[in-house]
This record gives structure tokens, sequence and C-alpha cells, in this order.
């Protein structure tokens, strides 16, 4: 939201040109006036009265002149701090150019305002994102319930199983949000243990609804898209590679990015889920594939922010959060998540650091 910002918060190294500077240079001009007009009134008999009032009245004009400058600026600021209060984020300071304290003061209040306009864009969004994604399970639950209690149709186990499927549609958009709210509110504690990587991410890959490793059949729970045309294939060395993580937060991780690959997968496309080991003990690299058109390199920068919704890639009109919730997941454990170079499709590469995980 600020980027390229300068280091230390956009502040400006001392200028020249500093309002200090410039109050130091009005009394040392005072000074040599005032002295100017007691040497000349000392060689022409000039009455030290009118030499005063002349003093004075230049004095205050070269005062004037300069608190103007000092405080037009400041008059900007509050009218534009005051329409920002009221939530108008489209108000800029005028003077972020100056070379003092006010242009940095401006150069700041400007900042603070891109940052709140961002906020606010992104939460209106959010709940026009949310309301999307409510409306079409709610409207198809309606419907199937609706004609349940109009006798259009029995309530038969297939008619239960389309209610079934919207119900957890919505299960899935509140688990969401809830990850979401957990992001936003800070610190989350981890929960690290060992496990071994092979039967975790088996489990992983069945309580998301998708087949066992190596069946062409594949459905996603994790964001409401089903593929039977897919292949996702397990790709773990060695066979007894063990892990150090918070099992939670990396079921997160595993869950987003195979249904991230799942939705851009050609038709009889492969998925790839490959696990090696890290650099210290219990690190994990992780590795997920797919066929799909790729992210190009100008763009793969915003893949994690939210409510990126893929647009190189043909968005898939989900809330655009899936990946965003998977990099706050690993970056608490303190490792990194990335698109990494491949020949074909998109590849997303995960490292976690082992034994020392970081919670913050």
């Amino acid at each position: 939201m600020s980027a390229g910002r300068p280091p230390g918060g956009g502040l400006r190294p001392f200028s020249p040109f500093s309002i200090k500077t410039k109050l130091g240079t009005l009394v040392v001009v005072s000074v040599f006036i005032t002295t100017g007009l007691l040497m000349v009134a000392v060689r022409t008999d000039t009455e030290f009265r009118f030499i005063t009032v002349f003093s004075v009245i230049a004095s205050m004009l070269i005062t004037q002149f300069v608190a103007h400058g000092l405080t037009a600026p400041l008059d900007d600021m509050t009218t534009v701090a005051r329409a920002i209060s009221r939530g108008d984020y489209t108000r800029r300071v005028r003077g972020a150019g100056r070379r003092d304290e006010l242009g940095d003061l401006a150069s700041t209040i400007n900042l603070m305002a891109d940052d709140l306009e961002a906020v606010d864009q992104h939460r209106k969004e959010l709940v026009a994102n949310v309301s999307h994604e409510l409306r079409t399970p709610i409207t198809a639950l309606r419907a199937v319930l609706e004609n349940v209690v109009d006798g259009v149709c029995e309530p038969d186990p297939e008619t239960m199983r389309t209610a079934l499927k919207q119900t957890e549609r919505l299960g899935r958009l509140v688990e969401t949000l809830l990850d979401l709210s957990r992001v936003d509110n800070g610190v989350v504690p981890l929960r690290a243990r060992r496990f071994e990587v092979w039967p975790y991410l088996s489990g992983v890959i069945k309580e998301s609804g998708l087949a066992a490793a190596g069946r062409p059949g594949l459905s996603t729970g994790s964001g409401g898209h089903t593929r039977n045309d897919v292949h996702l294939h397990l790709d773990v060395f060695p066979s007894d590679l063990w892990a150090y993580a918070d099992a939670e937060r990396l079921h997160q991780v595993v869950a987003n990015l195979i249904d991230n690959a799942l939705k851009h997968s050609p038709p009889h496309g492969r998925v790839t889920v490959r696990a090696r080991a890290g650099d210290a003990p219990g690190a994990l690299a992780l590795e997920v594939l797919d066929e799909g058109p790729g992210i190009p390199e100008a763009e793969r920068h915003r893949v994690f922010e939210r409510f990126n919704r893929g647009s190189a890639r043909g968005g898939d009109g989900g809330t655009g959060l899936g990946l965003a919730i998977a990099q706050w997941a690993v970056g608490l454990h303190g490792g990194h998540i990335g698109v990494a170079e491949s020949s074909r499709g998109c590849r997303i590469l995960v490292t976690l650091p082992g034994s020392s995980p970081v919670s913050g």
C-alpha cells in the first residue's frame, strides 16, 4: 500500500532549507537591518525614534512574509486531516515537494491517506466479495428447501446432498473469514510438532476431499471446485521424511495451494505435490506444481495479495484470499513462499525452517 516510500518512514535528511534555517535567517536579517539603520542614524544625525520605527516595520514585514510561508501549508494540512477524519481519503496535501520539515509532514500525511484509502478499498472489496459468495449458496439452499416445503420435490438423498453441498460451501467461506480475522488480529501461537510428511500430506489431501494420490478423480473442498479430470501426484523423498511445523497451519497452506492448482489445471492435467528435506533438521521444502497457463514474472509479486483473483490465469471467481492466508501461515513459521521458475505451468515453493519455528 505504501510501496516506494523512502526508508525511515519517508522523512528526508537534513535540508539547508529547513524551518530552523529559515528562522535563523530571519533573525540574522532583522539584526542586519537594525544595525544598518543604526549606522545610518549615527552618520546622518537621524533621530533614533525614527530608526526604531523603521526597524520594527521592516522586521514585521519580513516576519509576516516568512510566517505566511510557514502557516499556509499547515492550514492546508488541517483541512485535509479533517476531510480524512470524515472518511474522505481522496484528499492530499499540497507542498509535499518542499525541502523542509513541512514537506516531510505533508509527505507523511499523504502516505497515511494512501494507506487509509487502500484499506478502505480492501474493506469495500471484502464486503462485496463476501456478499457475492454468500448469496450464491444461500440462494441455492433456499431454493432446495422451498421446493421440499412446497412439495415440488421429495426430501430424497439426492436433494439432501444438494442442500448439504451448499451448506458445506457456506462453512468453507466462514472458515476463510475466520482465517482472515486471525491474520488481521496479529500474532497466532504455533503448536509445532514433529510428524512424518507422507502420511500427513496424504491425510490433508483426503480431508480436503481429494482422492488418494495417483487416482484420477479429484475434487477439492477448500474452494468449492470439483475436478474429476485432474490427476494428483504426491512425491515425497525419502519416504520416511519428517518435518517440524504446526500441522494445522500447514494444512491451510497445502489445501489452499492444491485448490489453487486445481482451479487452473487444464482438462486431464496433472498437479504434483512434492516434498523434500530442507537444510536444517525438520526443515521442509514443499512444492505444488500444475500444468496451467502459469503466472507472468511481472505479476508474481501480486499473487499473494488479498482479493487477487488471478487475472493472469483467467480469474476463478473466488474470494482471492486463499494464497494470502497461505502466505500468512508460512510467515508464522518464519518460512518463505513464492512463485518459482518452471518450464510449464505454475510452481509454488514453500520452505519451512524446521526445529526453530518463529511464532510472531
